[in-house]
């Protein structure tokens, strides 16, 4: 086949469950789910980091951020990497663009063309008067939740300006051409806002109730209670606004939705996309209620680290139900490689879903796991320390965020996780041990991890943890001289 154009269409924490797809009450998604039913979606597709940056440099790389070395929102200048996927395709003939967001090691120049915008509107001079007020809106929203509908049109929100640029930038390329489109939502991360009508479209009150509120916190631990400690002292109406963040957060969705579509569409009407391949993906969850908080921030609880992801377009084959492999954000870059016909750079630590997609044959024992990483490293903060939340920043008097989730309370220590069928596993490194059963405990109240009757499960997910944590160090660099690195192809290891 022909080299495909590429489209990955990418949202900023996407929970992967509040969709009808996967059984949720509220159809928030339709034109997704449409999508995802006439080519492959997956229900067990992870991210590598509950962390915007880590998450989304791990995407571009195909690298753990324990190899990329970016653990942390600050540590992007740090990348590691031999070649990542903006290498990799303008090596092989395509226009690259960035509509959207960014967030990663990619500087702009390295692209033929970044319309930049982010949760405070655009980071270009490329505004019209009206989507200028809409940025002095978003501003003053201070990362927080809207209590009105947002006064401004659709057509000035983040994801709908990103699409018109996109739309516009495919326009202008020739017809010989070949495009690679990171178009990168905003969306549906904090601020919290919508306009009419996706503001009235979900009431608060209509909303299915969440699985488990603010009396689990003593249940979760420290670094829960103390979070909700903090944001509570950033917002003493958090408890009385949280439903009607639920609520703006559930319209964001049918907005993202309707804008996929849009751009969708546009594909259809230029004549396009018969030959595009269209990847969705988060980079990571948002809590939306759970624990009575929301945005993120705290370990590698289930409604962060599971994400949607879609795959459609050439080649591509269609699955009603959800596909049942174990796969990760890591994955992204070496299953274009494939597509594209051209070999993972060195490094790359993912592993490529292309016969997957395809219908070819793959190894079950590959996929039957998946492996998520946490934390900056260090010993876990606790209720005795004498650093001052408002001097670190987590709860600074002035600036724009109110209070910062991303902290060195909630982010201090390392964990390591495993998702295998319906168990999830995680490790910190003091040998602190979780162990839940997800389909009897989706939000993760119940740790079975000293429960003496599940010895021999606790064995084989410890196993296969130990085996995913060696196999995420770095491998680069490369033995010198003599050796040569024997690799698969595919970078499978169930072979």
């Amino acid at each position: 086949m022909d080299q495909p154009n590429i489209v990955i269409i990418m949202t900023d924490q996407q929970r992967a469950d509040l969709t009808a797809r996967e059984g949720y009450a509220v159809d928030t998604t339709p034109f997704l789910d449409s999508l995802a039913s006439s080519g492959t979606w997956f229900n067990r597709a992870y991210t590598c980091s509950p962390v915007c940056a880590p998450a989304r440099i791990s995407m571009f790389t195909g690298r753990f951020p324990s190899a990329t070395r970016v653990r942390t929102n600050h540590n992007i200048p740090d990348a590691v990497y031999s070649k990542d996927m903006i290498d990799v395709l303008k090596e092989a003939g395509y226009k690259v663009a960035l509509s959207g967001k960014n967030h990663t090691h990619i500087r702009r120049e390295r692209f033929d063309y970044v319309y930049g915008c982010h949760h405070r509107g655009a980071s270009v001079d490329d505004v019209t008067a009206d989507e200028a007020n809409m940025d002095t809106f978003l501003r003053g929203l201070t990362l927080g939740t809207s209590t009105q509908a947002t006064p401004h049109a659709v057509e000035t929100q983040c994801c709908a300006r990103a699409v018109s640029r996109a739309c516009d930038w495919i326009d202008s390329l020739g017809r010989d051409d070949k495009f690679f489109l990171w178009l990168s939502f905003p969306e549906p991360h904090n601020p919290y806002q919508v306009p009419e009508p996706y503001w009235s479209m979900f009431p608060p009150e209509s909303l299915p109730p969440v699985r488990a509120d603010a009396t689990a916190l003593e249940t979760k631990g420290f670094k829960f209670t103390w979070m909700y400690d903090l944001q509570k002292k950033a917002n003493p109406d958090h408890d009385e606004m949280l439903n009607r963040s639920r609520a703006n957060y559930h319209g964001m969705l049918r907005l993202i939705d309707d804008q996929t579509k849009r751009f969708v569409q546009y594909l259809e009407d230029s004549g396009v996309r018969d030959n595009t391949l269209l990847v969705y993906i988060s980079d990571h969850g948002d809590f939306v209620g759970e624990y009575g908080f929301m945005r993120k921030g705290l370990e590698v609880a289930e409604v962060l680290m599971r994400i949607p992801l879609i795959f459609h377009g050439p080649g591509i084959i269609s699955n009603t139900d959800a596909h049942p492999a174990h796969v990760s954000n890591v994955d992204i870059f070496p299953t274009l490689c494939e597509a594209l016909g051209v070999n993972a750079p060195a490094g790359v630590q993912g592993r490529s879903l292309w016969p997957l997609l395809t219908g070819k044959a793959y190894p079950a024992a590959e996929f039957d796991s998946v492996y998520g990483e946490q934390g900056f490293g260090g010993l876990h903060y606790s209720e005795t320390e004498t650093l001052d939340p408002a001097v670190e920043g987590a709860l600074p008097e002035t600036g724009p965020l109110g209070f910062d989730e991303l902290n060195s309370w909630t982010q201090s220590g390392s964990m390591r996780m495993l998702r295998k069928g319906d168990w999830e596993i995680a490790m910190d490194m003091q040998g602190h041990g979780q162990l839940f059963n997800l389909a009897e405990d989706p939000v993760e109240l119940n740790n079975l991890f000293d429960d003496p009757g599940l010895d021999a499960l606790k064995v084989e997910l410890l196993t296969d943890l130990a085996a995913w944590t060696i196999r995420s160090e770095d491998p680069l660099p490369y033995p010198r001289r003599r050796y040569r690195v024997k690799r698969h192809r595919r970078n499978w290891y169930a072979t």
